[in-house]
């Protein structure tokens, strides 16, 4: 313990050391469990991966549409925090408590989502003057996704034991918080919901809105469930991992929430029918089975320092171990889909293609943490030339895709379905 201790503490920052961190501590759980409270705030920005790092460039009608979309959440935070519709005789403390989960879960990513709504809602208008009260209703339910978002990431980071989320710790790895993130989890989603009652309880569309949450919901819950059983479940066997089960996975747990939720919230908006837009649905959940399947793809073959993930032995996941329960095991947080024994589209591919020698290897090796499993895996991947087949799939949909969105015969949804097309092909992350 003594030299892993040394080496841990060479990359600990001496102001870290200075604050009282010492190597005595560092060699006892406890201690480090006592002290790693004090230290979050700190942590929080050593795991700061190339913070910064946003996506694609927006023109400047959609940087305008976020610089009035972002206000939207302290008001709604502060409405959830101080309403008495909301509160529930909320104690400071117990206010204090939901004020630092909001802001440490829901604001913290791209907000693609949230944005969808307000820009699918901007295009529907086709021109047309929106208020500001209209504009606000519409970032009210891209704040809802965005809710819906963090409390999918909340339990999906629980039941998949992961570390990181967003270039921060994981919210339920944080010293002061574990499994008490179940429940928040649980109350974020409550919050959407509490929200598109206040504000469009009165609107003619409501009774469409909460049914399209509640199914969205369950169809999302549902996703998970059908990751659970086939990641988690029952005896391991790789023959499980067959394409049809894997689009059923991805269909439900992201395409839904993620694709079709912001659009059909701003077709209700615009006062259409979702019935009238099946073709769309089934357009908009295709391209969230492509971006899933991205991002398996990246998950194994993208750049560390594109993809902005923590990578073993980076002193920043050096100080997580020892900040956190003085874990030891080996670690490599730059993709962990085959550590995790993920049913993901690569590992799907590979267990059609393989050969009796590869089908061993993949057996052998696939959920294992030892780095040299990891790499076995791996190097099977390549010999079956998967970033090749990826390559001519991306083409291959694409042209699809495209074809589809040009068939389109209504202009503002040929536009919407174009600039989520744009937003996902051939990302680097």
């Amino acid at each position: 313990m003594g030299g892993l201790t040394a080496s841990i503490a060479s990359h600990v920052p001496s102001g870290l050391l200075s604050a009282g961190l010492s190597l005595a501590a560092l060699a006892s759980p406890g201690e480090i469990i006592r002290r790693a409270s004090r230290f979050e705030d700190e942590l929080k920005e050593l795991l700061r991966v190339h913070g910064g790092r946003a996506g694609a460039e927006q023109g400047a009608g959609g940087q305008q549409n976020k610089e009035r979309f972002l206000p939207a959440y302290e008001r709604l935070k502060t409405e959830l925090l101080n309403d008495r519709a909301f509160n529930f005789d909320f104690t400071e403390e117990t206010r204090q408590w939901v004020a630092k989960m909001l802001d440490y879960n829901v604001p913290g990513g791209k907000l693609n989502r949230g944005l969808s709504v307000i820009d699918s809602y901007m295009l529907l208008r086709e021109g047309a003057e929106v208020d500001d009260e209209d504009f606000y209703l519409a970032s009210v339910l891209g704040w809802c996704v965005e809710w819906l978002q963090a409390s999918a990431l909340v339990l999906d980071d629980i039941t998949d034991n992961a570390y990181t989320r967003r270039d921060n710790l994981c919210w339920y790895k944080l010293p002061t918080v574990g499994l008490s993130a179940i429940n928040d989890g649980v109350l974020l989603k409550c919050h959407a919901q509490a929200i598109i009652k206040r504000y469009f309880k009165e609107k003619f569309y409501f009774l469409d809105l909460m049914e399209l949450w509640n199914e969205i919901g369950l169809q999302t819950a549902m996703g998970q469930m059908l990751d659970l059983i086939t990641t988690h479940t029952g005896a391991k066997d790789l023959a499980r991992y067959r394409i049809q089960g894997y689009r059923r996975i991805v269909k439900y747990k992201t395409s839904y929430y993620s694709f079709y939720l912001p659009v059909a919230c701003a077709l209700l908006l615009n006062g259409a029918k979702l019935g009238d837009y099946i073709e769309l649905k089934n357009v908009l959940i295709e391209m969230g089975v492509y971006f899933q399947i991205q991002d398996d793809y990246l998950d194994c073959f993208g750049d560390p320092e594109v993809i902005g993930k923590v990578q073993k032995n980076d002193p920043s996941l050096v100080l997580t171990i020892v900040m956190l329960m003085a874990s030891v095991r080996p670690i490599d947080l730059v993709g962990t889909d085959i550590e995790d024994y993920k049913c993901s589209w690569l590992i799907v591919q590979a267990m059609e293609l393989a050969n009796e020698n590869e089908m061993k290897i993949l057996y052998e090796n696939y959920g294992k943490s030892d780095p040299q499993c990891v790499a076995a895996v791996k190097n099977v991947y390549k010999e079956l030339d998967l970033q090749d087949i990826f390559l001519e799939y991306e083409s291959r949909i694409y042209k699809h895709l495209v074809s589809t969105i040009d068939a389109e015969p209504d202009h503002a949804i040929q536009e919407i379905l174009k600039i989520f097309l744009k937003k996902i092909y051939r990302r680097k992350k």
